[in-house]
């Protein structure tokens, strides 16, 4: 098989995969709207990080004020994902929202 044939079906089958765990994290934002109890802050702030990881890449901007408790927890949980792919943080999201809808 020539080169350029086999890179062209490497290319359509990781964007195939692409597709199928961005659908599957889409259904996993909703799944995470209706799970049968509220997680702990810490399983909340892991799912707010993976979900801008997914969404946004890298987080940007500087730190906010030490003394803005909640957005600061939220930008250093978000920043400790800094070169996680974001379909690697789609996966991890699926993850641990099917693990808290068991």
């Amino acid at each position: 098989m020539p080169v350029a044939e086999t890179k062209r079906k490497s290319y359509i089958r990781s964007k195939s995969l692409t597709m199928e765990v961005k659908a599957l994290f889409e259904k996993a934002i909703a799944d995470s709207k209706a799970l049968p109890e509220k997680p702990s802050n810490e399983t909340l702030l892991n799912l707010y990080s993976l979900y801008k990881q997914s969404t946004e890449g890298d987080v940007k901007g500087e730190a906010p004020a030490m003394f803005d408790f909640v957005a600061k927890a939220k930008y250093e949980s978000w920043s400790s994902l800094k070169g996680k792919t974001q379909e690697a943080a789609m996966q991890e999201y699926i993850n641990l929202v099917e693990k808290l809808k068991a």
